[in-house]
Order: C-alpha cells, then structure tokens, then sequence
C-alpha cells in the first residue's frame, strides 16, 4: 500500500513536470505552424493529451476479451467528459484564484462567445451520445461515423477560426534555450517525448490508483467509475495548472474544450463500433452531472464575465456524481 502511495505521488509528478515541457513545445509548434493560440490549445494540445484516452478506448472496445472489459471502455468515454467538465474547469477556477492578484486580474480572460459555442454544441453531442446508450437497434454501430464526422467538423471550425488577441510569446524552448526561434526538429522532439512520457506515467498511475483502491476497500468497479477518470485526464488539468501560471488563461480553456470535443466524439464512435453501448444507472449518473455542469459553464461563458469563484464552483459537482456513484453501486 506505501509502495502503491509513493509510486501514485511520484507518477503525479513526473506527469506535471512532462506537462510543463508538452505546453512549452506545443505553444512552439503552434507558432511554427502559424496555427492561432486557441486552436494551438483545442486542437494540437487537446489532441496529444486526449490520443491515450482514446486508444485505450479503442483497445478496451475492440480487442477486449470479455464484457468486462468492453464496459471499462464505455466508462472511458463518459468519464473523461465528467471529469473535464467538472474538476478541470474547477481547477482553472481555483488556480484564478490564487495567482489572480499576481496576474493583475480576478476575471478570467476568455472568448466567452467562441467557448459557449463549444459548451453548446458538446451539450447537443452528448445528449445524442447518452440517448443511443438508452435504445437497440441493428444499425446503431453505423452512427459512430457520425461522431467521427461531428469531431472533422468541430477541426476544420477551430483550424479557420482566428484569435482576436494573443496571450504573449512562449518560454525559451526548454531543449533550446538560446534559440530566439528554434528548429521545428527541436520543437516536435520535445513535444513528442513529453507526449509519450505522459502516456506511460498515466498508465502508472491509473495502475496505482487501482491498487490504493482495492487497498481502501473499494471494489474495482467503484474505482474504476470514481477515480480512473481523474488520472486519465490528469494531464489535461495539469496543462491547465501551467498555462494559468503563466496567465494564458485562453489556451487552457481552449484545451479542455478541445479534450471535451475529442472525448464526446471519437471514443464514442469506437463505442458504437464495437460494443452494443448501453449505459447503466452510474453511467447514466455521470451523464446527468455532465450535462449539468456543461449548462453552468454554457450560461457562464455567455455572461462574458467569468470570475475565477464562479468557474471553481463546477469541481463540486464532481462530488455529487461521486455520491451518486456510492448510492447506485
């Protein structure tokens, strides 16, 4: 259990520090690919945190063994949006909060019309990911084109849109950082290395995670339901951490968002794909608190004043899905 304990906090922190160089690359990689900020955060940022999520998806979905394992895969898909809907969002609040007086400013800085959009659209989405979960028929599997179809949608909106204001000039590239501008090499080397150090210590802790459960008592469906989520999107709240810091508030909302898009979309279609998706009562619990959540920040993002009080509010309802969890397993 101590052993369990140590590797979980020393995962956790290897996965911030390959956080701080991810951001760090991929704000270059941005630069270098003359893509805008927010679309270097909901598409290139959001799309090298949510790849693992997704694989292990698809690996559970369609190479799974038994139901089991099939359903650890469902769970995934409606997890990840929990978790950033709710803790994510949270902590990007939280983190306004304390480095607020620092940053010069209690409100957060945000397209408040391009992020109730996303909210929107993820809200109508979801609702179509949670109603097939409700119903059988032969054809269902053939609706996953339609999710796939929904994200190359939602990737041409971001890739043409155009930032209205840029949130300062990246850090030195940490692997060059004598280079006013360094090499693209450099660049997706960085990039690619921290993505894949944080695939293998979530893969860590997702492990441990598991193991501090069993030694709590708790049963590895409760586990797998309450705290899997939270390490797998571990690393999306991280980046959110960092760029706050840095007060770059706009590229960490942009990469929730993005994940949000990804983990509504492209785990769903391998879902349908591969298993008859049919959601019990706890997943339904997460679906209902998701949809919530995603209202509040819909209405919050269209107010156009979003204070960091207001989004720290949303890591409560976490909590009331947790409950939930309890009382239905």
């Amino acid at each position: 259990m101590l052993s369990a304990l140590a590797l979980l906090l020393a995962s956790a922190g290897v996965i911030y520090f390959s956080c701080e160089l991810f951001v760090n690359g991929v704000e270059w990689l941005g630069r270098r690919l003359r893509i805008g900020q927010t679309a270097t955060g909901s598409i290139l940022a959001a799309f090298g945190t949510a790849l693992p999520e997704s694989v292990v998806t698809l690996v559970a979905t369609a190479f799974g063994a038994e139901a089991a394992q099939k359903e650890i895969g469902i769970g995934a898909a409606l997890g990840g949006p929990l978790v950033l809907s709710t803790i994510a969002y949270g902590v990007v609040g939280l983190c306004m909060l304390l480095y607020g007086r620092r940053l010069g400013r209690q409100l957060v800085q945000a397209d408040g019309r391009r992020l109730s959009r996303d909210q929107a659209w993820f809200l109508l989405i979801f609702a179509a990911k949670v109603g097939l979960g409700l119903v059988a028929f032969a054809w269902k599997p053939w609706l996953g084109w339609a999710f796939l179809a929904a994200y190359a949608w939602y990737f041409r909106g971001e890739m043409q849109g155009s930032d209205t204001e840029e949130e300062g000039q990246p850090e030195p590239l940490a692997l060059r950082r004598h280079a006013a501008v360094p090499g693209l090499f450099w660049i997706l080397l960085q990039t690619l290395a921290a993505t894949a150090v944080i695939f293998a210590a979530s893969r860590l802790f997702v492990g441990q995670l598991e193991t501090v459960g069993r030694g709590l008592g708790l049963s590895p469906q409760l586990t797998a339901l309450l705290f899997s989520p939270i390490a797998t999107e571990l690393p999306e709240t991280m980046n959110a951490v960092i760029w706050v810091r840095q007060g770059k508030e706009r590229l960490a909302l942009a990469n929730i968002s993005g994940a949000m898009m990804i983990q509504a979309t492209i785990p769903t279609a391998f879902g349908l794909f591969f298993t008859p998706w049919r959601l019990d009562a706890p997943l339904l619990a997460a679906a209902a608190v998701t949809s919530l959540s995603i209202l509040l920040l819909f209405l919050a993002f269209r107010s156009g004043r979003v204070s960091g009080l207001r989004l720290a509010q949303s890591g409560w309802l976490y909590g009331l899905f947790a409950l939930s969890a309890l009382l239905l397993t």
